[in-house]
């Protein structure tokens, strides 16, 4: 028996992998992502060994080419053999192509050649990649349901990028396997990096056997498009993500962290052999990057969660730049081993921040264009990273520090690639940080340590309260208003005292200024008087209002306070933000909510819901009132611990469950769950 109110269980759908034919093409992708990360740790760990004895410049450059060749093919030929792919059957093309890399990768050890071989493989094996590739991506959405294709990008870019720290622990054992075969079988005691290359060939013949038993994939795509070029791609994602401030500062940090992993990545088998390590050492560090990514994405913004999403972002990138600092002057394998761990972290967080928040930023018919543009942004600059940082490395060779005649300290070229990545990493942290700091006035380390306390900081003078502040925010229509007062007469239920008040308009001169701001006759009021009028008005209402019932306890629940203008005057007038938050930020003393709920409703839902004349805000366009509710989400994205987002669609009584739910978790005292609800018995108020 369900409680009353609440929605009995549904069923839970199945799981995307238990639709057998994606299932076996989902695992045909694992093997193959793993062969092809163990390929790149072979055939760079090959290209140095062969030429270790030709000196460090020489080795440098050669690992370094091994790079350009597998990244080459696809930025040159990926539109031209996507075009190819799609007239061919898919089935034919992905078997075909994983017989053919069986045989190219199998060719390295059992021919011998030595590295001229080994780049005309490699490149070979990438060009034949590019036709395996398309025809996968475009098999993907035929062998799942349209409502399950998220869920299984999901599980492919698990695989993409999950396998790599797989394939570094393979090589690595590998690695340490090859030399003990080789005091067994003479053959393998000079070529440990053989059976790696070995299983990378065994991995895509399992492919190939999985796909070649995949009966369910259409033979083509008639209507596929083109591919277009990956600079193509990234001058016309620039044209859209680069005229917004924020997205193009989360880019370009988003970017600047990516290319601090790439510049481990990109030496770190020269490095670590230097530091006394061999084959097995250089899979370990490689993995230890990728495994730190992972970690970083799930557990860092869940660690943090009272930490602003737009300070851990530029926090994040500064911290990998410190952590590779270290790395570069650090000769220690094991702790360089640990650092990898965290400067994969640090860079996994900023990552995730920075895709997250350019989700919500970006209008959905330029999202798909704009995460291709940052995708292909990022590939290009793995390339530029891993071409130039070994061929840097080689050009300064080794350079020892000597005091008195005698050695003390050994730094190399990798260590110079290193501490010059470490110091742009630093510099484009700081710059994210100084354009998209949220929480002035607040200092970095006390709003750090809060975090770790699970508290919000208040800002240095201000104040403590001592009741607590609950404010509404949303669209026009939204419903925000009937839910804040709804929750008042909740909380009042519960044994509160409670002030319910309102922007603009809760004091004698609040409400002047609400009949200048909402008069629709006032319709030539300048943005930035706009904005000065709700931040005079708001002052007025924290002073006489909000501040002294926080004072003596009670809760405060107010419709609207100043992420309204960050959202209204922000983004919907495009006011400078900072300008907006500082004017703001003055006018209140700093003071925060302890918790804002957005009531997150469409405009082209809620504008229909307003009844009457409507006044100054509400009769502007749509496309104002699309970029106000776009605001409103990358705020709550920013600060995920101080906001609750509701689908404002929902019935008005489940959205007044959910917000009891939150409320119940920060009140002061607990309130049992089986309390009364006061829902559903008031009639909608227009917003």
């Amino acid at each position: 028996m369900t409680s009353p109110g609440r929605s009995t269980a549904r069923r839970k759908p199945p799981h995307v992998l238990a639709n057998a034919p994606f299932r076996k093409l989902w695992t045909a992708m694992s093997v193959c992502s793993l062969g092809d990360w163990l390929n790149l740790l072979a055939l760079t760990a090959l290209a140095g060994n062969l030429t270790a004895a030709d000196g460090y410049q020489t080795q440098s450059l050669a690992i370094g080419g091994v790079f350009v060749v597998k990244m080459l093919p696809a930025i040159v030929l990926g539109p031209l053999a996507g075009a190819f792919a799609d007239r061919f059957d898919r089935r034919l093309t992905m078997f075909a192509a994983d017989l053919v890399r069986f045989a190219l990768v199998l060719s390295i050890p059992l021919t011998d050649a030595g590295y001229q071989w080994l780049l005309v493989a490699t490149f070979l094996v990438e060009c034949v990649n590019l036709f395996w590739v398309p025809a996968k991506d475009a098999t993907v959405p035929n062998l799942v349901p349209k409502e399950r294709l998220e869920e299984a990008n999901q599980l492919n870019l698990l695989v993409t990028y999950g396998t790599a720290p797989v394939a570094a622990l393979l090589f690595a054992v590998l690695s340490v396997a090859g030399d003990a075969l080789g005091a067994l079988v003479p053959y393998f005691a000079a070529r440990e990096t053989y059976p790696a290359l070995l299983v990378n060939a065994l991995a895509y013949l399992v492919s190939a056997f999985l796909i070649f038993t995949l009966r369910d994939i259409p033979r083509r795509n008639v209507a596929a498009a083109t591919t277009p070029s990956v600079l193509r791609q990234i001058v016309e994602g620039w044209r859209f993500a680069g005229g917004d401030r924020l997205v193009r500062g989360l880019v370009i940090g988003m970017i600047g962290a990516f290319a601090a992993g790439g510049a481990v990545v990109g030496v770190a088998k020269i490095y670590v052999e230097a530091l006394g390590g061999g084959d097995a050492a250089y899979g370990v560090v490689f993995g230890a990057v990728f495994a730190g990514m992972a970690s970083g994405m799930f557990f860092g913004p869940r660690l943090l969660r009272g930490l602003s999403r737009r300070r851990m972002f530029g926090l994040s990138i500064v911290a990998a730049g410190l952590v590779l600092a270290a790395t570069a002057l650090i000769h220690n394998l094991v702790i360089v081993v640990l650092l990898a761990v965290l400067l994969g972290a640090c860079a996994g967080i900023a990552w995730i921040i920075g895709y997250t928040m350019i989700g919500l930023e970006v209008e959905d018919h330029l999202r798909g264009r704009t995460f291709s543009f940052l995708q292909s942004l990022a590939r290009v600059t793995l390339l530029l990273i891993v071409t130039v940082a070994p061929a840097l490395a080689g050009l300064y060779g080794e350079h020892t520090i000597s005091i008195g005649g005698e050695p003390v300290y050994r730094f190399d070229g990798s260590n110079l690639v290193l501490l010059v990545g470490a110091l742009l990493a630093s510099g484009v942290g700081l710059l994210a940080l100084r354009q998209m700091d949220d929480r002035r006035g607040v200092p970095i380390i006390a709003d750090l340590a809060a975090a770790v306390r699970g508290r919000r900081p208040a800002p240095e003078g201000a104040e403590e309260p001592h009741g607590m502040f609950i404010a509404f925010e949303g669209g026009e229509g939204s419903g925000k208003t009937t839910q804040s007062r709804l929750l008042a007469i909740w909380l009042r239920d519960q044994g509160f005292d409670v002030v319910q008040t309102r922007e603009p308009g809760s004091t004698k001169v609040g409400m002047r200024l609400r009949a200048i701001l909402l008069d629709a006759v006032h319709q030539g009021l300048s943005a930035r008087s706009e904005a000065l009028l709700y931040a005079a008005d708001r002052a007025e209402h924290v002073e006489k209002v909000i501040r002294p019932a926080l004072r003596r306890g009670a809760m405060v629940v107010s419709d609207r306070y100043v992420d309204s203008s960050l959202a209204y005057q922000g983004a919907g007038r495009a006011l400078e933000p900072e300008d907006v938050a500082r004017v703001n930020e003055w006018a209140t003393g700093g003071l925060v909510p302890d918790l804002t709920v957005l009531i997150d409703t469409p405009p082209s839902v809620g504008l229909t819901r307003l009844g009457g004349a409507a006044d100054r805000i509400e009769s502007e366009p749509l496309e104002f009132h699309e970029r106000v509710r776009r605001e409103f989400r990358t705020l709550a994205a920013a600060d995920p611990a101080r906001y609750l987002v509701v689908d404002g669609t929902l019935a008005q009584d489940e959205i007044s469950r959910l917000i009891q739910d939150r409320v119940r978790e920060v009140l002061p005292d607990p309130v049992p769950r089986e309390a009364e609800d006061v829902t559903g018995t008031m009639p909608a108020i227009r917003d």
